[in-house]
């Protein structure tokens, strides 16, 4: 127990107080929402052209689709390597070989020949991921914990922007030069932020606070700290249930609302559309709160969100908002939750901030994944309105319940290091 304990108030600690800002000069906050806008255009940038990319290469779709998927499982190894490495080595070098893998990736599928060569270089592509993680790492090195939090919310802006955008751009650029044209693109736009980068990302990680140890002894470390699983379990459990609803919402709103192709595409923008808002909230009024406060009442106005969805769904309403009206509070709730959350388990260990980021990155991802596979078992047999809100509120509950968690432990702590 006495272990634990110091793990968890190590950061504390060894700086006196957890709002004390290390001496670094930051680079610009543009800089860092351009990284980590380039981190998410790729993923959902080329849907548009899959048709024509499989047409070309004389390949089965399921294997072209390996281009959307097989890029967020290496996403995940991405962060874990990236996050360590970070620690090790520095911020800026990682970032300038993550840039620079990814422009030679993008250049790679934009001249590939054959469907193997394209999937290699897609995966590269995924290098990139690299870069939004560890923008977040260099906010938290050059500021104090609220104010991390509310930067975090623009940074997060910029990351939601960017996938919404992207099919749109891709599918142009598709129409009007073909499917090649998205990978020249993103290889003239990586190009860019490197020279960026190369001028305005400085160093923010102390040689003096950069582990010495092995790569398992730090996840280790991390793994024995309540307070980091409450966070990460806190952040999986959210993104969980906005993967249900990714997953589940077409098929109930063609199954039981009857929506259009267009409504459905519309109607789907309104929780991306809610994250914008939350983490534009976050931006502008997170450094007043507490980091457990934001997030508990993050989680409370998505529960309440959906509760009010599925009490609706259970009275037999069936209008369309009545559906993507409450699910906006997901979207909501996520730009709130996940600014609070990354900036808390950023503050856990001063010298594993890369470690941690690229850890807990790493299973918000895969535990989503995981809670709406688990979600599609159940959605499968139902198409029922009130199934799919009760799966997602469900996932919310428990990330309130996380959330509660990291807030009971936190007060643990603060009493503790008091004492």
């Amino acid at each position: 127990m006495t272990g634990n304990h110091s793990i968890e108030t190590s950061r504390t600690q060894s700086t006196g107080e957890t709002d004390k800002i290390p001496a670094a000069a930051p680079p610009r906050l543009t800089t860092l929402i351009l990284l980590s806008a380039l981190a998410v255009l790729p993923v959902n940038m080329i849907l548009p052209s899959l048709p024509n990319i499989a047409a070309e290469f004389r390949a089965d779709r399921a294997l072209v689709n390996l281009s959307v998927a097989g890029y967020a499982i290496v996403t995940a190894l991405i962060a874990l390597i990236a996050g360590a490495a970070s620690d090790r080595y520095g911020r800026r070098p990682v970032v300038l070989i993550a840039v620079s893998i990814f422009i030679a990736a993008s250049a790679g599928c934009a001249l590939a020949g054959n469907i193997g060569v394209f999937l290699l270089c897609r995966a590269m592509q995924a290098s990139i991921d690299a870069c939004f993680s560890i923008a977040l790492v260099i906010i938290r090195e050059t500021s104090s914990d609220r104010k991390a939090a509310s930067r975090f919310g623009y940074l997060a802006m910029g990351w939601a922007v960017a996938p919404m955008l992207g099919p749109m751009l891709g599918g142009l650029l598709d129409e009007l030069f073909g499917w090649r044209a998205n990978f020249f693109i993103l290889a003239i736009l990586g190009a860019a932020i490197f020279a960026l980068s190369m001028r305005d990302v400085r160093e923010t990680a102390l040689r003096s606070t950069r582990p010495r140890g092995n790569y398992l002894a730090a996840y280790g470390t991390l793994a024995s700290s309540a307070r980091f699983w409450a966070h990460a379990a806190c952040m999986a459990c959210s993104m969980g249930t906005f993967y249900i609803f990714l997953g589940g919402a077409p098929l109930v709103v063609a199954k039981s609302l009857g929506a259009s192709g267009a409504e459905l595409g519309f109607y789907m923008g309104m929780t991306p559309a809610g994250f914008i808002l939350g983490s534009y909230l976050t931006g502008r009024y997170a450094a007043r709160y507490a980091l457990s406060t934001t997030v508990i009442v993050a989680r409370l106005l998505t529960c309440l969100g959906l509760l009010i969805g599925f009490a609706l769904s259970m009275l037999g309403t069936t209008h369309i908002l009545a559906f993507f009206g409450p699910c906006m509070f997901i979207g909501i709730g996520n730009g709130l939750t996940m600014p609070a959350a990354n900036a808390s388990v950023l503050s856990i260990r001063a010298d594993l901030s890369g470690t941690a980021m690229g850890l807990a990155t790493a299973m918000r991802i895969a535990g989503g994944a995981l809670i709406a596979s688990a979600a599609g078992l159940l959605l499968d047999r139902s198409g029922a309105t009130y199934v799919l809100l009760g799966t997602m509120l469900a996932s919310a509950s428990l990330a309130l319940l996380a959330a509660l968690g990291a807030a009971v432990i936190e007060r643990r702590i603060t009493k503790l290091v008091s004492a």
